[in-house]
């Protein structure tokens, strides 16, 4: 009996010995900190706190952005506005940067790790629009406004940064914050000539924010196309229209020649291209043929090798048509842009400080202000703003094509995410007038308050978790750039097209100007403005 119960003895040591080293084995692994974890959850919850306090200021710097309403590379005010903030905190500016007057990198701190903290500011032609007015009523008819909500970005970015700073300067945290601005990203014009000229050399990791209707993020393929940007150019022989045409050679037929050949090419295209172009430059009038004529191209796509066919196709086509009219031709790449692909780890964790901040809390006003801009437009979706966090944060599995972003040019050499925040209103046109009526009013200014503390808390993360940036770097080797290695799609000769923009902005300037935000003045751009918020069109 006795040897009986030893045995057994011997058993039930055994097997807790082996269910103790088992359940060892399953246990997750113990998170890499350079601070403890109580003094971590006591930093967020200081953050979420801090960003609260700073609403005013973010306010501030968004609708003071608005009132700028500046079209890409004509970024002058809104440029030195945010420099001369960033300078009175502390940070080291260089303006001027790769060229581009209204560009600018803005450092703080010391040491590693080093963050890029990006976002664009440059508005939309033609959309000028009172903020808070449910329908068509522009600021100043027929100018530029930001009717993608590019003035909201920097307030995130400034609010978030300030907020991490004052932490950083008291905890004695290691790492520097870079900030700088997507100039011209609407004519996709400057990042991949950021990233050619080395001012990315050595960044760790950047997470750049975007406007959007729901707090998200995404890592992998967006779906996104990338594209090139040309313009080609054609040079004839002018001649009386009437008296002599037979001595002319008409630069606008070879432009036109040009868009008819590549509209008849479009058939023969993959469903995912997307190719679209305007006459910039069509001659001067009717009675003399045109000695010079120009158009703009965008050809976008959803791979390199594809972009590149297309603009092959494009340069072949062009010069079919200079053949047929005895014209020159020459062209000049404005712009470009690669498919976007976002960093997992990063995005895992910022989705996680997502689910933990959460959607604003929408006010009645606000409420009835998007519902109303809805139905103005027509949209497709009438419920009025984001009530549930978006969880899908997977790469797309099948994409038939879509816009084009130049922050694809930095993900594609350094771990890099894309935080979306809510400051606009769902099912809206996009680049259009009515994306502006959000974006000096309290819906931007919840959204940018939210998107703060998420941005805030990553980079926290960042600062003080070793293993995120080692682990977005293994992801960016191993998995993203594997087998796809980046090929700028502009060369080393093609220089910033700072030109772009410049005559609509000197002829807008001096009347829109008159409306600049004063906040010495005026608490908020409604109140300047005299916006009773919500302005909805009344029912008949």
């Amino acid at each position: 009996m006795r040897k009986i119960i030893f045995i057994l003895f011997l058993i039930m040591i055994t097997w807790q010995a082996n269910s103790f080293a088992q359940s060892k084995k399953t246990e997750a692994p113990k998170e890499n900190l350079l601070i403890d974890a109580k003094k971590l959850e006591k930093l967020r919850k200081e953050i979420i706190e801090e960003v609260d306090k700073k609403q005013s200021f973010s306010q501030q710097v968004n609708d003071m952005i608005f009132s700028f309403a500046e079209l890409g590379f004509q970024e002058v005010e809104t440029s030195n506005y945010l420099t001369n903030l960033l300078a009175k905190e502390g940070f080291t500016i260089q303006k001027g940067i790769a060229g581009i007057p209204t560009a600018w990198v803005a450092t703080w701190g010391s040491g590693k790790p080093l963050i890029a903290i990006g976002s664009d500011i440059d508005c939309i032609p033609k959309a000028s629009q009172k903020p808070g007015v449910a329908y068509h009523d522009p600021i100043v008819e027929g100018a530029p406004g930001h009717g993608e909500g590019h003035n909201s970005g920097q307030a995130l970015n400034l609010t978030a940064a300030l907020v991490l700073k004052k932490i950083m300067e008291r905890e004695k945290l290691s790492g520097t914050l870079m900030l700088w601005p997507g100039v011209a990203e609407e004519v996709v014009g400057t990042k991949a000539i950021y990233i050619r000229d080395g001012y990315f050399k050595n960044v760790d990791a950047c997470i750049f924010t975007h406007v959007g209707s729901n707090l998200g993020v995404n890592w992998g393929d967006n779906g996104g196309n990338g594209l090139v940007s040309v313009k080609f150019n054609f040079e004839g022989e002018a001649a009386h229209a009437a008296g002599a045409p037979w001595r002319g050679k008409s630069a606008l037929d070879a432009v036109e020649l040009m868009n008819i050949g590549w509209n008849y090419k479009r058939e023969h295209l993959y469903p995912s291209q997307r190719s679209h172009y305007v006459i910039v430059d069509g001659g001067d009038q009717p009675n003399v043929v045109p000695s010079k004529a120009s158009v703009w191209y965008y050809f976008r796509e959803r791979t390199y090798p594809k972009i590149k066919e297309l603009y092959d196709a494009g340069v072949t086509i062009a010069k079919g048509a200079a053949m047929m009219t005895g014209t020159t031709m020459s062209y000049e790449v404005l712009g470009s842009a690669w498919p976007g692909h976002f960093n997992k780890p990063i995005a895992e964790n910022v989705f996680e400080h997502i689910k933990k901040v959460g959607l604003p809390q929408w006010s009645e006003a606000d409420q009835t202000l998007a519902k109303a801009t809805q139905k103005e437009l027509k949209s497709p979706e009438q419920n009025g703003l984001a009530m549930k966090i978006d969880s899908t944060i997977e790469p797309v599995l099948v994409s038939m094509g879509g816009g084009s972003d130049d922050i694809a040019d930095i993900s594609w050499n350094l771990p890099t995410v894309v935080l979306r925040y809510p400051s606009n209103m769902p099912g809206l046109p996009g680049h259009h007038w009515a994306n502006a009526i959000s974006m000096a009013t309290p819906i931007a200014h919840k959204g940018i308050t939210a998107g703060a503390k998420v941005e805030a808390l990553t980079l926290l993360d960042m600062l003080v978790k070793p293993d995120l940036i080692k682990n977005a770097w293994e992801y960016y080797k191993n998995v993203q750039t594997k087998d796809v290695k980046y090929e700028a799609l502009i060369s080393d000769k093609d220089k910033p097209a700072i030109h772009l923009n410049k005559q609509i902005m000197e002829k807008f300037k001096p009347d829109m100007s008159k409306y600049y935000y004063d906040p010495t003045k005026y608490k908020t751009y409604l109140e300047q403005l005299g916006i009773t918020y919500p302005t909805v069109k009344k029912e008949k």
